[in-house]
């Protein structure tokens, strides 16, 4: 078993940055080898991918915030994190840390609200 813990998350002012971490449990070896991601929703909407990385360090984004969010992660520490710049209020959900293993399955972390409002 696998548990992800997200933090960072909070109220900030339209065009601000958070930077979401995410902590992964168990051992570095597995965390290093499968993908990383963060999701979103939004009240009354489908989750969402947002970020991906792999354990190379290859990373992918969803159009809606390519350029303005930066996927990254410590293997040695077993974090992953997401830096947000020029948030807006369509930003607005609640983010989820996720753990791919392919066909053991994946993990998901409880989730952090981030609300962009003035």
């Amino acid at each position: 078993q696998v548990q992800l813990v997200e933090s960072g998350g909070g109220l900030v002012q339209p065009g601000g940055s958070l930077r979401l971490s995410c902590a992964a449990s168990g051992s570095i070896f597995i965390f290093g080898t499968y993908v990383m991601g963060w999701y979103r929703q939004a009240p009354g909407k489908q989750r969402e991918f947002i970020a991906a990385i792999t354990s190379g360090g290859s990373t992918n984004y969803a159009d809606s915030v390519k350029g303005r969010f930066t996927i990254s992660r410590d293997n040695a520490k077993k974090m992953v994190y997401l830096q947000m710049n020029s948030l807006k209020p369509e930003d607005t959900a609640v983010y989820y840390c996720h753990q791919d293993q392919g066909p053991r399955g994946d993990y998901w972390g409880q989730g952090t609200q981030v609300t962009v409002s003035s």
